[in-house]
């Protein structure tokens, strides 16, 4: 025991004791909770200062803060919703000297008494009974010292909701942006359905799996990187309008804007193309900003990629793609910190994040990516270099990806083994084979396809102007202690 003496309070277990000796139960099961804190306070708004009620009620919570101020103490009481004063009085409560050696600031509580204003106007409750729901053995951190520390508050997320209230409306306000999305899409006709999360095959966007074995099959399988593939076999199978909103997983770094585990909303629509999916993510995308009460700007601009890329730079790079000496020759110019081990693919996306990604002050749909680097998509007709593709930038930060799928089956087993055979695509993709069953699925015919991915982490990030992706995930990936 001498090792756990810094976890435990010691004089909380005596406490327990206590309790027991008393024939109180310290973790009881029986709990009838109607009504929240905030019901409670607001369906008692008429009571002026001073004024006390005479009809009883019962509140749950969390002990936030002790006044003691010997034969009478005030106590912060919170539940989920609100925090709720209470006095308790030594010539109200028969078993008051009981209440005050025992309870502790963490404790969680049920408190029977009756309502009345403070000569402050704080509405409060005179306790006349009382019962411990559950006995807590480790104090709560201090208010504004014990949880400033970033680090502590991802690993010990529940102290965070508890101590940080912007922490947990931030969380629910993640929740109720997630269900006005799928309201949205419900209203709109979409179907939400589930794809593997496990797949054979890790397919559907340029990242590096997660892999796993299965002990029954005996095969290694990967976390997906995205649900794609399968989706459009659903589109396929005569689904028109579908969409998931689920996780993926990419085995890749973690910074303010890069979590290996992630939220995906992907959307597929038959007889659809991108510039339909462009339409429908910003009535998607204002959908959310209003449900959370966003005020971030989404008066929407469309630009190409080479246009910006010329306007800021001077050079008009896409006769240069796949030639890398002559790319590396056009932005020589640009004093650009690169290696000469950069595809093609990385350099182009060090020239926009570094050169054009800080003059982006407005959300822009960028269209017309390089074909080359888009292997799902259909090539644009005007000009076959580039394809039917939009990516959604939001305060300089990518929140989503779009195309015209790609629904030729020869042209898509082509790409797939230019992809497999060539490592420009990405240095970094663990790539083998590709999804025959995939393939064999598009030969049945996928009709004329628009799909659309945004990153639910990077969404709730922006519209409320949030700093790190970590902040946004309950339980973000951490480094082992």
């Amino acid at each position: 025991m001498k090792d756990n003496k810094n976890k435990f309070n010691y004089n909380r277990i005596d406490k327990i004791k206590i309790l027991n000796d008393n024939g109180i139960d310290p973790y009881p099961s029986e709990c009838n909770n109607k009504k929240n804190n905030l019901e409670i306070k607001n369906s008692f708004n008429y009571i002026q200062h001073g004024d006390v009620v005479n009809k009883k009620v019962e509140i749950f919570g969390r002990i936030m803060r002790i006044r003691d101020m010997g034969k009478a103490m005030f106590l912060d009481v919170q539940d989920g919703y609100s925090k709720i004063q209470i006095y308790a009085n030594k010539s109200i409560m028969q078993d008051y000297n009981l209440f005050k050696s025992i309870i502790d600031i963490s404790d969680i509580v049920s408190i029977l008494g009756v309502p009345f204003r403070t000569k402050t106007n704080e509405f409060s409750i005179l306790v006349n009974t009382w019962r411990i729901l559950t006995k807590s053995l480790l104090p709560l951190p201090e208010k504004w010292h014990g949880l400033r520390d970033i680090e502590t508050r991802y690993r010990k997320r529940h102290l965070d909701l508890i101590m940080n209230s912007n922490v947990k409306h931030l969380f629910i306000k993640r929740s109720i942006l997630i269900n006005a999305l799928r309201s949205k899409l419900i209203e709109l006709g979409f179907i939400e359905v589930e794809t593997p999360i496990l797949q054979s095959i890790a397919g559907g966007a340029n990242a590096k799996p997660f892999i796993t074995h299965h002990n029954s099959l005996n095969e290694d399988l990967f976390l997906r990187i995205s649900p794609e593939l399968f989706l459009k076999r659903v589109i396929i199978g005569g689904i028109d309008k579908i969409f998931e909103i689920g996780k993926s997983f990419r085995n890749e770094g973690i910074d303010k804007t890069h979590n290996p585990e992630f939220t995906m909303l992907e959307i597929y629509q038959a007889y659809a193309n991108y510039k339909d999916m462009m339409n429908l993510a910003e009535i998607l995308i204002k959908t959310a900003a209003k449900a959370v009460n966003s005020n971030v700007n989404l008066v929407f601009r469309e630009a190409c990629m080479f246009d910006l890329i010329k306007q800021y730079t001077g050079v008009y790079l896409l006769p240069y793609i796949e030639n890398k000496q002559e790319l590396l020759k056009q932005i020589s110019h640009l004093n650009l910190n690169i290696s000469s081990n950069m595809t093609n693919k990385k350099l182009l996306e060090k020239i926009f994040d570094e050169k054009i990604l800080p003059n982006l002050q407005s959300p822009f749909f960028i269209t017309d990516y390089p074909a080359i680097y888009s292997p799902l998509a259909k090539k644009k007709q005007t000009n076959l270099k580039l394809a039917e593709r939009f990516e959604i930038y939001i305060n300089k930060l990518e929140i989503g990806n779009a195309y015209s799928e790609l629904n030729d089956p020869i042209v898509q087993k082509t790409n797939f083994t230019e992809q497999v055979n060539n490592k420009s695509y990405s240095e970094d993709q663990i790539i083998s084979s590709y999804d025959n069953d995939f393939i064999s699925a598009l030969e049945q015919g996928l009709p004329p396809t628009g799909g659309l991915g945004i990153g639910i982490d990077r969404l709730i990030m922006v519209l409320t102007e949030t700093e790190s992706i970590k902040d946004v995930i309950l339980f973000p990936t951490l480094k082992s202690e």
